[in-house]
């Protein structure tokens, strides 16, 4: 069958509208969207946790008086300075300040011995306390001295690495943006009233609830990954949870269907390499130790690790940072909603005298 010159120019015409119908500017600019997370996704990533050190690791040393500063010296001396150490009372202070979350490891120096003891805690991070147990072992070497370590807070058998509690919060997270993202893209991003915008703001806090439910049930009584109380975890899953799908819901009310994408970019890409799962935060490059704690993932991580293993010590910081997100998201989902209702209500029609 021939084709003439005439019908080839028309279907290449039809085919370059069709084209143009189905690359919209917006189109263009939500791909364009992707493509920039995509390429933050790997750089945050790799930047995060392709070169692991310990860095200004808050330390204590309990020594006698005559070598405590000439020890404390020489940690402080260390290249690359991966220790902060400064000195503790004695053992019973430096394992309290351990418990209480407010040192990672401390150095026990005998006096009348050549055995030192290194306290370590490999439930807030098991790749930290090793590295700890490395470091010191070649430190008390080079002064011809041994170290015996002695785990004040150990992560569960079944916890491999430590990295339950960090799977755990981004299942938490990941179940709050895909939660709010259902709602966005099965009812329209922006929601057309308060009424709805309240709606979908309850049904958030009741997927919170079941979901914070199920998680601490899965990690303890299910698989026995973590210790810690199951209300607690609960109640910080369900806090969790709300706090990363309310954000969405506002990011979502402000600028529509992007909201998701930039929902994404501070929960997945800024917030789970900064969280201190894989590798705790004295571990990571100064920026991601900076903004991790302000964030739903780092925040949530100390905190579940803080439950299981530290008797829910130092946790107000971090709960104080989810509740702000919470409100923060709730009060401008609402916000925005009143806003897009005020610009959708026709003026009425003003009458003179």
């Amino acid at each position: 069958m021939s084709h003439t010159p005439g019908d080839t120019g028309t279907r290449s015409t039809s085919f370059l509208a069709e084209v143009k119908d189905a690359v919209t500017p917006r189109a263009t600019l939500l791909v364009l969207g992707v493509i920039a997370l995509q390429l933050l996704f790997i750089a945050s990533y790799v930047g995060a946790l392709h070169d692991p050190k310990p860095r200004d690791v808050p330390f204590g040393v309990a020594a006698p008086p005559a070598v405590a500063d000439r020890t404390v010296s020489a940690l402080e001396g260390l290249p690359g300075s991966p220790l902060d150490p400064r000195t503790v009372a004695d053992a019973a202070s430096a394992r309290k300040q351990i418990e209480n979350r407010d040192i990672d490891g401390a150095l026990v120096v005998d006096g009348s011995g050549r055995t030192d003891t290194l306290l370590v805690a490999s439930g807030g991070g098991t790749v930290l306390a090793t590295t700890l147990e490395a470091l010191i072992a070649e430190v008390e070497r080079s002064q011809d001295r041994a170290v015996r370590t002695v785990d004040v807070a150990p992560a569960s058998a079944q916890d491999f690495d430590g990295l339950s509690s960090f799977y755990l919060v981004v299942g938490w997270c990941v179940g709050g943006y895909l939660c709010a993202s259902i709602l966005a893209i099965s009812t329209g991003a922006r929601p057309a009233n308060p009424r709805r915008a309240g709606i979908r703001l309850i049904v958030m806090a009741l997927v919170s609830i079941v979901g914070g439910l199920g998680g601490a049930v899965i990690v303890g009584p299910i698989l026995g990954a973590l210790p810690g109380s199951v209300v607690d975890l609960w109640g910080l899953g369900a806090l969790i949870t709300f706090a990363v799908g309310a954000a969405t819901l506002a990011l979502q009310g402000v600028f529509g269907i992007v909201g998701i994408g930039l929902a994404i970019l501070l929960v997945v890409i800024a917030g789970n390499p900064s969280a201190g799962g894989a590798f705790p935060l004295p571990m990571l490059p100064p920026f991601w130790q900076a903004i991790g704690p302000a964030l739903p993932p780092g925040a949530g991580t100390w905190a579940a690790r803080s439950i299981a293993y530290f008797e829910a010590n130092d946790v107000t910081e971090s709960l104080l940072v989810l509740w702000a997100w919470a409100v923060a998201g709730t009060v401008i989902a609402m916000l925005a909603s009143v806003l897009r209702r005020e610009r959708r209500e026709p003026e009425l029609p003003t009458r003179a005298g």
